[in-house]
């Protein structure tokens, strides 16, 4: 008998047997599962098992946070409730989408498209980073930056440049890679086809602005401009689920015998067709009207209502999952602004929700099992993951949510108030800052201190209030 064994036979008794496991798998911290019948689960009773540190629902999934024991917790688990521990993460996702509406689908989907690009995303925020601040003038009296003064670092800042556009001049070709992906279609074509989108024949979109004359293709009764969609978001979404609707009807009328010639062939050449003719200007106009209208409104006479409102209510669409909408908005107020103000309100969000739970640690300074939940979900919020602390401790109490909420509001304020812009989204958290524009650095450095300090404060006023007290004695701690 091992350490775990005890608490998984109770984590399968609360979550209603094996019967009821449609499909279970886990993440760093968490244990995932997908439930025939998410009424049969008791709650109350699986968060008072002993290694249990919280419990949420989110996308159709009921997650049990175990922390960093949770590799060997699963593969316990797995044996005694006889379940099989071959099912993948993709596996439990399309099972748990049986659960949700139609938006929570629309919103699975986006965050399915954009989840597996978020390393790359968060290394070209880096690199933009360390190049701008390669290009300060601090040498000569100001006069002279890093890179005019050294030749290795100019050879560096050249070279980094190198990654840096492949990230995101050529972000279609990952975009249509991970919808092929997604689809189950096939994932060349998805890398043609966005290939196709930025390819060096065509006018570079960063170019058309400027461009005196446009290149086009002449096929005699009709001209299609030559234009490259680099840095384009919804250009390469539309276009990559064409090619994936299209190869998965022509799977169904063609037959399999010859399908591996006819179905690539009829499915790229009118995908990339329709992606120039029809598709590319229709997402080029959306994506545009989209970004103006979140840019303009974040610097007009009113950007600090709307950085009021987004600051408070971004932690709670963290909980409904819409909060992946944000990546689009994001990727695309960097193409078109060169760079965004919307991803540092959503780092000083997850600094918030992490000194709310630093409080708890303080006001709770004597629970050593809190502690246990506590202290991993504070460090890892502010290092940009905040469901263990959003999940673990504050949605449970409440009041420490409701404190980071307004202390992440009032720091969005003061971020879009200063102009702060981030080169990249992805790097959350504390470590947010390393993606922040350097001339904006010491202002959101500011923010970062009122997202730290306001919820610490905030926290301990409401343990005192009846809320507090309320909240307190509903756990049984008083």
């Amino acid at each position: 008998m091992s350490k775990y064994t005890n608490d998984a036979k109770q984590l399968l008794e609360h979550v209603g047997g094996s019967e009821n496991i449609s499909v279970v798998t886990h993440c760093a911290t968490r244990m995932r599962f997908v439930l025939k019948d998410a009424n049969k689960a008791d709650v109350k009773k699986v968060e008072e098992i002993g290694l249990v540190k919280g419990t949420f629902t989110q996308a159709g999934q009921f997650q049990v946070i175990i922390g960093n024991e949770v590799s060997s917790f699963y593969n316990e688990f797995t044996q005694i409730a006889g379940v099989s521990d071959v099912a993948s993460k993709d596996d439990a996702k399309e099972a748990a989408k049986q659960n949700m509406n139609w938006l929570q689908r629309m919103i699975a989907h986006l965050a399915d498209i954009f989840t597996p690009l978020i390393p790359a995303l968060v290394v070209g925020g880096l690199i933009l980073g360390f190049r701008n601040v390669m290009e300060i003038k601090m040498m000569s009296d100001g006069t002279q930056s890093l890179i005019d003064v050294s030749q290795f670092w100019a050879g560096v800042h050249s070279f980094l440049w190198l990654i840096g556009e492949a990230i995101f001049h050529f972000l279609p070709v990952g975009i249509t890679w991970a919808i092929s992906r997604k689809m189950g279609t096939t994932q060349i074509l998805g890398i043609v086809l966005g290939i196709t989108l930025v390819s060096p024949q065509l006018l570079n979109a960063y170019g058309v602005a400027g461009a005196t004359e446009i290149p086009f293709w002449d096929f005699g009764f009709a001209q299609v401009d030559m234009i490259g969609y680099q840095a384009q978001v919804i250009p390469a979404i539309l276009a990559g689920f064409v090619l994936s609707y299209l190869e998965l009807g022509l799977r169904k009328v063609i037959p399999s015998v010859v399908s591996m010639i006819f179905v690539p062939f009829f499915a790229i050449i009118p995908a990339v067709l329709i992606a120039h003719v029809v598709l590319g200007p229709i997402g080029w106009a959306i994506g545009s009207w989209i970004s103006n209208i979140v840019y303009s409104g974040l610097t007009s006479a009113f950007g600090w209502l709307f950085a009021a409102l987004f600051g408070f209510a971004y932690a709670p669409l963290v909980i409904t999952g819409l909060h992946h909408m944000t990546n689009a908005i994001d990727l695309q107020l960097m193409s078109e602004f060169d760079g965004t103000n919307l991803w540092p309100m959503i780092a000083l969000s997850n600094i918030a929700q992490g000194s709310a739970v630093v409080a708890m640690i303080i006001l709770n300074r004597k629970d050593e099992k809190e502690q246990q939940v506590s202290i991993p979900a504070a460090i890892s919020c502010y290092l940009g993951v905040t469901e263990p602390a959003m999940f673990g401790i504050n949605l449970k109490y409440t009041f420490p949510f409701l404190a980071a909420m307004i202390g992440s509001s009032i720091a969005a304020i003061i971020s879009v108030g200063s102009g702060v812009m981030a080169n990249s989204i992805g790097v959350g958290g504390i470590p947010g800052i390393l993606s922040i524009q350097v001339p904006d650095m010491l202002m959101f450095a500011i923010s970062m201190l009122v997202a730290i300090i306001v919820p610490i404060i905030l926290t301990m006023v409401f343990a005192k209030t009846k809320m507090g007290v309320n909240a307190y004695e509903r756990l049984g701690k008083r």
